[in-house]
């Protein structure tokens, strides 16, 4: 078995913590959230960022301005399913550096798919000469436009790799 990270047996720890916090569905409180209105990323290139989203992964754009905050900047949007939008900013101007993994920073984006629309977009994907790591035939992993990790994946929204998360099951 490859092992990553630490080679310590971190087993107890993570029962700990489960014990200290995780509620069953039917012990959990209501979440104050109504779900995620976007997730916000920088775009080094709005057309190059929009052809990668709608041409080829099919999240069509949505909304295109002005960004509020910073003029001349674009905040534009997909529709990435279930009323959930991915948003860019460009920031022209601005010396920014390449997507890079901090502490508190993105790791990975996760997007739920059916199995055909995963097969389909893998394909397209392949087909861009866009590297994909493909997971348990469930989950693909590929590098957005500006090095932005990104996976597509076959589990439902409630769906946590096998255990149901929804409140009430």
């Amino acid at each position: 078995m490859t092992r990553h990270g630490s080679d310590a047996d971190r087993t107890q720890e993570w029962e700990t913590l489960k014990k200290k916090y995780l509620l069953g569905p039917s012990e959990r409180r209501e979440s104050s959230g109504r779900g995620l209105h976007h997730f916000a990323l920088i775009s080094s290139d709005v057309e190059r960022t929009i052809r990668f989203y709608q041409d080829l992964l099919e999240f069509p754009l949505v909304e295109l301005f002005e960004n509020r905050d910073y003029t001349g900047s674009t905040h534009f949007f997909f529709d990435i399913g279930h009323q959930n939008y991915l948003a860019y900013f460009d920031f022209p101007g601005l010396d920014l550096e390449p997507y890079r993994e901090v502490l508190g920073g993105l790791h990975h984006i996760a997007i739920s798919v059916t199995h055909e629309h995963f097969d389909r977009l893998v394909v397209k994907l392949g087909a861009a000469d866009i590297d994909v790591q493909i997971v348990n035939d469930s989950s693909a992993y590929f590098l957005g436009p500006d090095g932005e990790r990104l996976e597509l994946l076959t589990f439902p929204l409630d769906d946590m790799y096998g255990v149901i998360v929804t409140k009430g099951n």
